[in-house]
């Protein structure tokens, strides 16, 4: 591999210029509120973007192009469900949980926020909600790594197991320096990156193809059900990838990104924004593993690597139909969609650990600059644990994401939703959530019960839990009910 290729320059250029912002970013880090959420100082444009980017991992550039190429549209329910998802949440949760984070204890974290809003004196909320976000997270990230390394080790030829530190190496350093505002101002440029690959690359394959009639003959004559939205689904298929939407709810590095916003009166605008981005992004994703069929019809010859691995299929039609400097910049896209979700993840891991456990049990006292120094560490132990659960060159990215998202969805996801629209929930609701939320994934999981997604029974049984286990003991207490009422009054007020 010459050092003079275009496209490794290409990436070496966009991975000096991640860790410069997040040197940049370490000039603002004052405090472990600037190192977890930037201080609250995010406007509308970088909210929406690095809410939009955190969200679509490299499952947006590799494991769904690579479902629709081999099963055509029947697998594009899941970006209906997520579109339908995703909005839900920006108009329930976004600005709600902006202004009840606010009012509880200015909590900078979910398990923070859950022990302020039930007054958990105990601390088992916390521990509970902690550990959730470790054990899904750290799956989570390990999805990230799998994914940089795929694209290291197709792009450069390097073994799986070099790729695999190559690519985690860059997110690692600009995380552990520059915290929440690196990530996020990263996040908006990798956004950008993201909608322009995913806008270009259909459109040049299309022309490749000899135009969209041309392109419809050709997926057509390689296999008519192609187009047919509903080919080998059933009932519960449908409802299972569109179950997906369900999760939003409960991603804890998408939440901060709300908590994170400077104001309420940003998130109507925020919501715009990163909604006309996903629409596009999901759109272009559909259309490169669509179009990507009647490519390598046509082109049977360079059609190896995608028939070995279709999550290939982006990362070869940018290889083949590019000037090898923009490819390089559509595969920075990849990086970009990697990078800008393990950062997120490697963050809210660090969080959980620095805030909820380190400082709220073993040094009550310690000073800020020892906590920002503590999140760092923390972020390198996620990420080594993440790098030996990667290690597994069988790993599919979509596979891993699947799991941590409906842990994540089930566990947090009615008990987020249910906490910033009820003042009637309690502690033990909310505990009595989590817990069956994300003991359900875990059994649904290992039996696959009736094939169905196991996010859609552990919502619905959490949901549940919450709401009997609330009305079944002691009622919230009055100063509760004051603040979420206060809360409610300032959102309304503002939104």
């Amino acid at each position: 591999m010459s050092v003079s290729n275009p496209t490794l320059i290409t990436f070496v250029i966009y991975i000096a210029a991640m860790v410069l912002i997040g040197l940049m970013a370490y000039r603002s880090t004052n405090n472990l509120s600037d190192y977890i959420l930037g201080g609250r100082s995010l406007g509308s444009v970088v909210t929406a973007l690095s809410a939009g980017a955190s969200d679509m991992s490299g499952w947006l550039l590799m494991g769904l192009p690579g479902a629709i190429y081999m099963s055509g549209l029947s697998e594009s329910w899941i970006a209906i469900g997520l579109v339908v998802g995703a909005y839900l949440n920006w108009l329930f949760v976004a600005g709600r949980l902006r202004v009840q984070t606010e009012h509880n204890g200015d909590a900078l974290t979910l398990p923070d926020y859950f022990s302020s809003r039930f007054e958990d004196k105990s601390g088992v909320l916390r521990i509970i909600s902690a550990i959730v976000i470790l054990v899904f997270f750290t799956i989570y990230c390990a999805s990230g790594i799998v994914a940089g390394a795929r694209l290291f080790e197709s792009t450069f030829g390097m073994s799986y197991e070099t790729a695999l530190w190559a690519g985690a190496a860059a997110t690692i350093a600009y995380t552990f320096i520059g915290g929440f505002l690196a990530v996020s101002w990263t996040d908006t440029v990798q956004a950008t990156l993201m909608i322009f690959a995913l806008i270009l690359t259909p459109i040049i394959v299309l022309l490749a193809t000899g135009g969209i009639d041309t392109t419809f003959l050709a997926i057509e004559a390689k296999d008519p059900s192609n187009f047919d939205m509903l080919k080998g689904t059933s009932f519960i298929g449908i409802i299972s990838l569109m179950g997906w939407g369900l999760g939003y709810f409960g991603q804890p590095h998408i939440l901060a990104r709300f908590m994170a916003a400077d104001s309420v009166k940003s998130i109507a605008k925020a919501r715009r924004i990163s909604m006309t981005w996903m629409i596009l992004c999901l759109a272009g994703t559909v259309a490169v593993g669509f179009f990507g069929i009647a490519y390598f019809s046509a082109h049977p010859e360079v059609a190896g690597p995608v028939t070995e691995n279709p999550e290939r299929v982006f990362i070869e039609l940018a290889k083949l139909l590019f000037n090898p400097w923009l490819a390089g910049v559509l595969l920075s896209a990849i990086l970009a969609a990697v990078m800008s979700t393990l950062s997120c993840q490697l963050l809210v891991c660090s969080s959980a650990l620095t805030e909820d456990l380190y400082k709220s049990f073993l040094r009550k006292n310690a000073s800020q600059l020892e906590l920002v120094w503590v999140g760092r560490a923390m972020v390198l132990v996620v990420a080594l644990i993440a790098i030996a659960l990667a290690a597994n060159p069988e790993n599919r990215v979509l596979g891993l994401v699947s799991y941590a998202w409906a842990g994540f969805g089930a566990a947090f996801g009615p008990v987020v939703l249910i906490s910033v629209m009820w003042k009637g929930m309690t502690r033990n609701g909310a505990l009595a959530g989590i817990l069956v939320g994300a003991i359900t994934v875990i059994v649904w999981k290992h039996f696959n019960l009736l094939g169905l997604y196991e996010i859609i029974p552990g919502f619905i049984f959490a949901s549940i839990a919450i709401v009997v286990v609330s009305a079944m003991g002691q009622g919230p207490s009055k100063k509760m009910v004051e603040r979420f009422t206060a809360a409610e009054n300032d959102f309304k007020l503002n939104h």
